[in-house]
């Protein structure tokens, strides 16, 4: 039994083709015509003047994350590291502690997201029992100067506010 092998001829053996100036010309060509229909006439430009207009953030958008908080001020979180669990690129640490405020058992005592490290795939607020963590703070430009500053903490997680209201998720069916 014998295989059947089909040889196939090689492209390339001419001086333009192994240069590769016939496709690099072609590119040319291309990026030539877009600077110069940009040029005449820049009405059509494929760029959004950021930040003179800022992007719509819809409520399904996921954003910077925060901790929400019951009616008098306590975090919702109750430390049961299904956020950490569930984190695919492991960004989340929490470290618990116990409560004593009757409300549960446990509380974060430490609770910090590497946002360089998170892919924002949203599965910590799907994981969440108790809806204590979520992405919709509407921040979507994260920029800092040094790495430090991107290690956010339990108390700014909690400081952050959401930037939709009830009214918004109802509207959406969300």
């Amino acid at each position: 039994m014998s295989a059947k092998v089909k040889v196939v001829k090689r492209k390339g053996d001419t001086l333009p083709e192994k240069l590769y100036l016939v496709e690099v010309l072609k590119g040319m060509k291309t990026s030539f015509g877009h600077f110069w229909r940009n040029l005449r006439d820049n009405s059509r430009l494929y760029v959004r003047h950021y930040p003179e207009q800022q992007p719509e953030i819809t409520p399904r958008w996921r954003g910077r994350h925060r901790l929400t908080t019951h009616e008098d001020g306590s975090i919702k979180c109750v430390a049961c590291f299904m956020c950490q669990t569930n984190c695919p690129s492991r960004c989340i640490m929490i470290e618990a502690g116990e409560r004593l405020d009757d409300r549960d058992e446990k509380l974060p005592v430490r609770f910090d997201i590497d946002l360089l490290e998170c892919i924002y795939c949203g599965y910590c607020v799907e994981a969440c029992p108790k809806d204590a963590i979520r992405m919709d703070t509407g921040i979507f430009s994260l920029v800092e100067h040094n790495r430090e500053k991107m290690l956010v903490g339990l108390d700014e997680l909690a400081a952050t506010p959401g930037a939709f209201t009830e009214d918004d998720y109802q509207k959406r069916g969300l």
